[in-house]
């Protein structure tokens, strides 16, 4: 990618149609330097104006509202609400496994990395080589393997915690992921906040209360066994969800997908293991072992892949607030599907904390800097220049096209 301090300088120009080789391209026509006085004379009373007239939308800033109703908004808008119906999927195959039985909160998520290193590790070698990816490892391994450290501790003590505390404040503590993803973005993002944005997070929550109480009032609370080791347990858990988003949003908006999650499920695999092996053998050896527990470990595995292979592009095209806030609704979603398969009911506060999330993730993007919304990081200066190109990325061509086939993604 281009290091040059300059983002005005005449490299940067070539990639806007202007060429120091001898012409000016004004569409499919070129006007070349060597002309005649007639040509001369057109050139300057109709290309100018057509260069003056050429207006792009994309630099005017858009009004209020006016993102809403553009696909990419629409994009982040659904993607968000599969990636919470995942969540919902993972919950609900964990609560198959724990009414069984089962408390293998590691082992569990083990076979998630396993195959995430499977498929992208291979093929990052293959794109890169064993010379590059050795040096990768070298180099970067000890970042990985923090994201990859604060994935795993998040899936594992968010479990955990559900052993040792009430319902309602694990469902509450665990909005603390979304107050680290912000704080870690304002201090080394140089993330700036709009009023709109928090406002939408402030309305998200309020939806999040409102089901927490629903949950409350009609009787879905069950008594914690230790209300200030799972209260602890919560609060570690979603602050490792926080780190592991910030980071993964960050390693995704510069790098190709596949090197992320190929690191991703490297690390995580082998801490992973490691932490299955010590801490839960005794509970491996103990599970209730059979066809039916193996197809809740497939359900669990394939929502688990669905999750982590489709996030980095939410990161990218929005960003790891609004990933968070769109698994607020989670619970509601989970509450549907706990109508046929739990036997629950729905109490009207739910579908209004419903409206209330939705609601909010509408406020959050209400007021947008560009066209593109949050997909402009600004951690990756002018134009995104220290950005990669790839799906969902607002970088739209490479500063040197020397860059474009190793650094695209697949």
């Amino acid at each position: 990618m281009s290091t040059s301090s300059n983002p005005f300088s005449d490299n940067d120009l070539n990639n806007d149609g202007l060429h120091s080789g001898g012409g000016i391209l004004h569409g499919s026509v070129e006007l070349t330097k060597k002309t005649t006085g007639l040509e001369s004379a057109v050139e300057s009373t109709v290309a100018v104006p057509q260069t003056d007239d050429l207006e792009d939308e994309y630099a005017i800033k858009p009004k209020p509202f006016q993102f809403l109703f553009t696909w990419r908004f629409w994009i982040i808008l659904v993607h968000g609400q599969i990636l919470s119906l995942c969540i919902v999927a993972t919950n609900t195959f964990t609560t198959y496994l724990t009414n069984d039985g089962n408390n293998i909160p590691a082992f569990q998520t083990l076979f998630n990395y396993v195959i995430l290193n499977l498929l992208f590790t291979p093929y990052t070698i293959y794109r890169y080589g064993f010379k590059k990816y050795a040096k990768l490892l070298v180099h970067d391994g000890w970042k990985f393997f923090i994201l990859s450290f604060a994935d795993v501790e998040g899936n594992y003590f968010v479990v955990k915690a559900y052993q040792y505390t009430n319902l309602l404040s694990a469902e509450l503590l665990d909005n603390w992921a979304i107050a680290v993803v912000v704080v870690l973005s304002i201090l080394f993002l140089k993330v700036r906040y709009r009023w709109n944005q928090i406002a939408g997070i402030v309305v998200c929550i309020v939806g999040m209360v409102l089901v927490v109480m629903g949950d409350l009032l009609t009787d879905k609370n069950y008594p914690a066994v230790d209300m200030v080791k799972g209260d602890l347990f919560v609060i570690l858990g979603a602050t490792c969800y926080g780190v592991s988003n910030t980071l993964e949003e960050f390693f995704v908006s510069k790098r190709p997908i596949y090197e992320v999650l190929g690191q991703m499920g490297l690390f995580g695999m082998i801490i992973n293991g490691v932490q299955a092996a010590i801490f839960e053998r005794e509970s491996i050896k103990e599970a209730q072992w059979g066809g039916q527990m193996a197809g809740w470990f497939v359900g669990y595995t394939l929502a688990m892949l669905v999750l982590y292979c489709t996030a980095p592009i939410l990161f990218r095209m929005s960003s790891a607030a609004f990933y968070n806030l769109s698994l607020l609704t989670s619970d509601f979603l989970g509450l549907l599907i706990g109508i046929k398969v739990f036997g629950y009911y729905v109490f009207w506060l739910y579908p209004v904390g419903f409206v209330f999330t939705v609601g909010g993730m509408i406020i959050y993007n209400s007021i947008v800097a560009s066209w593109n919304g949050e997909a402009e990081k600004p951690w990756l200066g002018i134009d995104q220049r220290d950005g990669i190109v790839g799906i969902g990325t607002a970088k739209t061509g490479p500063t040197d096209p020397r860059e474009t086939d190793l650094e695209r993604d697949a």
